[in-house]
């Protein structure tokens, strides 16, 4: 069975390799899911800009205004755009097939994609969106190539124009996108768009793992229990055995 199971994981090998994509030099997201104001920041951001498209069908918006500070009442008025109820999960009302018909596939859930991606990946995608006229919506991704979905933060940010140099792949010298340049027409400046990027990867690694603070802070009770209880026992061991020696 062990055996198997070995042959089985070699032969998925490709496969994943495959999955993980180009290999490109990821920013650092430094996120702080202690941050509160970045938390609402983000949400705002994905309400308004990504939920059209993407949903969130394993969180609550219940739970998600309060996890991160906001009122019911403002949550329920600023970020609940369809007359969904407070209990209800975080959908859309786009059909699938609609979806795949425009984009190619289904744009999917992000519940999860923190957890599967990273936060410095998220991060890094959101800001290497880049002009292209070949592709479908005008533009393509440095992390993501030939990505099937527009630069939603196109307004915010603007319309980058990619940065190339020549390298050698495989005996030939090709062109390949290794930066990006703002054309100064978004509504935010870099600095300003770059923290909209932060706050954003920020919500969408909270709503991944929405107890990770609660279960961090629960750890650390637990290891200094463990530790009282170790000192404890060693006492009571020496106790114990002081007689024998």
């Amino acid at each position: 069975m062990m055996k198997k199971l070995i042959i089985g994981l070699f032969a998925l090998l490709p496969t994943l390799t495959m999955a993980a994509g180009p290999s490109v030099p990821l920013m650092d997201a430094n996120i702080d899911l202690k941050d509160n104001a970045s938390l609402q920041r983000g949400a705002k951001l994905f309400m308004n800009y990504c939920l059209g498209c993407h949903q969130m069908q394993y969180q609550r918006y219940e739970r998600t205004f309060r996890d991160i500070g906001i009122p019911t009442e403002i949550g329920q008025e600023q970020l609940i755009f369809d007359g969904s109820k407070v209990g209800s999960h975080i959908k859309n009302a786009i059909a699938k097939d609609d979806a795949a018909k425009w984009f190619g596939a289904a744009p999917p859930d992000l519940t999860l994609v923190a957890r599967v991606r990273g936060t410095d990946w998220i991060y890094t995608y959101l800001k290497s969106f880049y002009k292209d006229e070949s592709r479908p919506f005008g533009v393509n991704n440095i992390v993501f190539p030939s990505v099937g979905m527009p630069h939603v933060l196109q307004e915010l940010q603007g319309l980058p124009t990619p940065i190339t140099e020549e390298v050698e792949e495989h005996g030939h010298t090709v062109t390949k996108v290794v930066g990006t340049e703002t054309d100064g027409t978004g509504e935010m400046s870099d600095d300003e768009y770059d923290r909209a990027a932060r706050d954003l990867t920020n919500f969408l690694a909270y709503v991944g793992e929405p107890s990770r603070l609660e279960s961090e802070a629960l750890g650390l009770k637990v290891i200094g229990f463990l530790v009282i209880l170790f000192i404890l026992a060693f006492m009571l061991k020496k106790e114990y055995w002081r007689d024998v020696h």
